[in-house]
C-alpha cells in the first residue's frame, strides 16, 4: 500500500490528512497555533509554533490512519500566503512573522503602487491594487521601521519556504508564491528587479530564496531530524506545495481551461484556469504556470460575504436559526420583492478594487420582513461573483464551477449562486480541498501520476451537482441589471457623506 499526506498550514492550525493513491482521507489531526495582535492592523505569529504543529499533526495523522510510516511515499504542503517570516543565518526567526492579515504596511504598499512599475501589470493591467498584505510591502516596512532586523536578516521569506527548509534543509521558493504575491512573472523576465530597484530594496533579492520550485516539484527528502520530529522515515520526498486556497484549486479538480473554484466563506475567492493570457482592470493576474505547467490562472474576490450574513443573524435575527432563515427566504420570490444589496461592506476587491465602497439595502418597504433581507443579502453576495465571472469574459467563461468552504452547508445559498451564474456548481467528497490538493502533488512530484491534472483525476470525486433553475436564471436577468447599476448610482452619496 502507498499513501501521501497532504499539510495544509492554515491561519488557525496546521492540519495534516493521509490520503491513499484514490484521494480517499485515511486519518487526520489537527494543531491549533496562536495569533498575537499586538498592535490595530498588526497580526504575528511564531515560526516555532508552526514547526511543532508540523510535528504534532503529522503525527497525530499518522496514528489515527493507522498507516505504517514506510508506506508514505511523499508529503506535500500548503499554507497561507504572505505570510513573511525574517531569519537569520541559521534559519532562526529574527522577529515574529507577519501573517496574511497583517496590513501594516499600508504606505509601503501605496508606494509601491505608485511607483509604475511594469512588474505592477500582474494586476489589473497595472491597475493595482497592491496590498498591505503582500511581499514586497512588507519587506519595504521592515526596512523602514527595523533596519536592524532587516539588515540581520540572511533570508526573508515566507511560511511555505520556511516549513520545506525545516524539512529538507533547502532553501526554495513556491512558483506560486512568488507569481501571486511577489509580482514574479515568469513568463516576462522573471523577477521584479526594476521594481526592487525603484523602491531602494535591491538587498531584498539576495535575501529571497534563490531556487523557485513549481508545484509538484520535488524539494528534498525529509532529514533524520525532521523525520523523527514528524515520525516519518528519513529521505521521504517533500513535494513543493504553494499559497493554499490556489493548491485548493487541485483538490476541487479544478485543473482545465475555462473551469472556476468558487472559495466560499466569510469572504469568497474566485480562482480559475484561463484560456489565456489576460491582464485587464477588475482582473488579478494572469499567473502564469503558478498551479499546473503552461496553464494561466486568473483570480477574483469578494472582500465581504458570509461575514455579511452573519452580521445580518447577529443583529437582526438572533432568534432564528439558518435553517429557519433559508426557508422563510427560500418562499420568498426571486428579487427579494424589490430588494437589492449591494455587497461592499468591507469594500470591494474585484473587479471595482474600491476599498471605500460600501453596502447598502435599496428598496425597503414597511412589507418587507428579516426574510426578505437575508435573501435580499444572499443574491447580492452571488450577484458580485457573476459580475466577477462577468468580468473575466471569455477568457475564464466558468464553463464548470466547483465549490469548497462555508457556502456548501446551505443548500438555499448554493442554488442562489446556480441560478445567478446560469452554471451548474458541483461538491467533491473531501470538503479539505487544501489538504487534498497538497496530496495530489506529493503523489505526482514521486511519479505516481504523469501529471497533476492526472493526479486529480484520480483523487478527486464530485459527490453532488447543483443545477441552475430556468425559471430563476430568466427572472433574474432583470434585477441583476439592477445589482450593477447601484455602485454607480451609489458612489456619489458615498464620495458626498463619506
Amino acid at each position: 500500500m502507498a499513501y501521501v499526506i497532504g499539510i495544509d498550514g492554515g491561519t488557525e492550525s496546521l492540519r495534516a490528512h493521509v490520503f491513499d493513491l484514490e484521494g480517499r482521507p485515511r486519518g487526520s489531526h489537527a494543531t491549533p497555533y496562536q495569533t498575537a495582535f499586538p498592535e490595530p492592523g498588526r497580526a504575528e505569529q511564531n515560526p516555532d509554533d508552526w514547526w511543532a504543529a508540523v510535528g504534532s499533526a503529522t503525527q497525530g495523522a499518522l496514528k489515527a490512519s493507522g498507516v505504517d510510516a514506510g508506506d508514505v511515499i511523499a508529503i506535500a504542503i500548503d499554507t497561507t500566503s504572505c505570510t513573511v517570516v525574517a531569519l537569520d543565518g541559521e534559519g532562526r526567526p529574527l522577529r515574529p512573522s507577519m501573517i496574511w492579515m497583517d496590513v501594516r504596511a499600508a504606505r509601503e504598499a501605496a508606494d509601491v503602487a505608485a511607483s509604475g512599475d511594469p512588474a505592477l501589470r500582474i494586476n489589473g493591467g497595472g491597475a493595482g491594487p497592491v496590498s498591505a498584505e503582500w511581499m514586497i510591502p512588507k519587506a519595504l516596512w521592515l526596512k523602514r521601521h527595523q533596519p536592524e532586523v532587516f539588515e540581520r536578516a540572511a533570508r526573508i521569506c515566507e511560511y511555505q519556504d520556511y516549513l520545506n527548509w525545516r524539512c529538507t534543509g533547502r532553501w526554495v521558493a513556491s512558483l506560486d508564491n512568488v507569481s501571486i504575491r511577489w509580482h514574479y512573472q515568469s513568463a516576462h523576465g522573471g523577477w521584479p528587479i526594476s521594481l526592487l530597484a525603484r523602491m531602494g530594496l535591491e538587498a531584498l533579492q539576495e535575501k529571497w530564496p534563490r531556487e523557485v520550485l513549481a508545484p509538484g516539484e520535488i524539494v528534498g527528502g525529509l532529514t533524520r531530524e525532521a523525520a523523527a520530529h514528524m515520525g516519518l522515515r528519513p529521505d521521504t520526498p517533500v513535494v513543493q506545495g504553494g499559497a493554499d486556497a490556489f493548491i485548493g484549486m487541485i483538490g476541487l479538480g479544478v485543473t482545465e481551461p475555462g473551469e472556476l473554484a468558487l472559495i466560499t466563506g466569510s469572504s469568497h475567492l474566485q480562482l480559475g484556469v484561463a484560456e489565456r493570457e489576460v491582464h485587464k482592470a477588475g482582473v488579478w493576474g494572469t499567473y502564469q504556470g503558478a498551479v499546473y505547467p503552461g496553464k494561466p490562472i486568473l483570480e477574483g474576490g469578494q472582500t465581504s460575504t458570509g461575514s455579511v450574513i452573519a452580521w445580518f443573524k447577529r443583529n437582526f435575527a438572533p432568534h432564528l436559526s439558518y435553517d429557519e432563515l433559508n426557508a422563510a427566504a427560500g418562499a420568498i420570490p426571486f428579487g427579494a420583492e424589490g430588494l437589492i444589496v449591494s455587497d461592499h461592506f468591507q469594500g470591494n476587491r474585484t473587479p471595482h478594487t474600491d476599498p471605500l465602497a460600501r453596502g447598502a439595502i435599496t428598496g425597503l418597504t414597511l412589507s418587507h420582513t428579516p426574510a426578505h433581507v437575508y435573501r435580499a443579502i444572499v443574491e447580492g453576495v452571488c450577484f458580485g461573483t457573476r459580475l466577477i465571472v462577468d468580468t473575466f469574459g471569455s477568457a475564464l467563461p466558468a464553463s464548470r464551477v466547483v465549490a469548497a468552504g462555508g457556502a456548501t452547508n446551505s443548500p438555499f445559498w448554493l442554488q442562489t449562486h446556480a441560478d445567478t451564474l446560469g452554471v451548474s456548481i458541483q461538491l467533491t467528497e473531501v470538503s479539505d480541498a487544501c489538504a487534498l490538493g497538497s496530496a495530489v502533488l506529493a503523489a505526482a512530484g514521486v511519479k505516481r501520476f504523469a501529471s497533476i491534472e492526472e493526479g486529480a483525476r484520480a483523487m478527486v470525486r464530485v459527490r453532488t451537482t447543483i443545477d441552475p433553475d430556468p425559471r430563476a436564471v430568466e427572472a433574474y436577468a432583470p434585477i441583476y441589471a439592477r445589482y450593477r447599476s447601484a455602485y454607480d448610482a451609489l458612489k456619489p452619496l458615498r464620495e458626498t457623506h463619506s
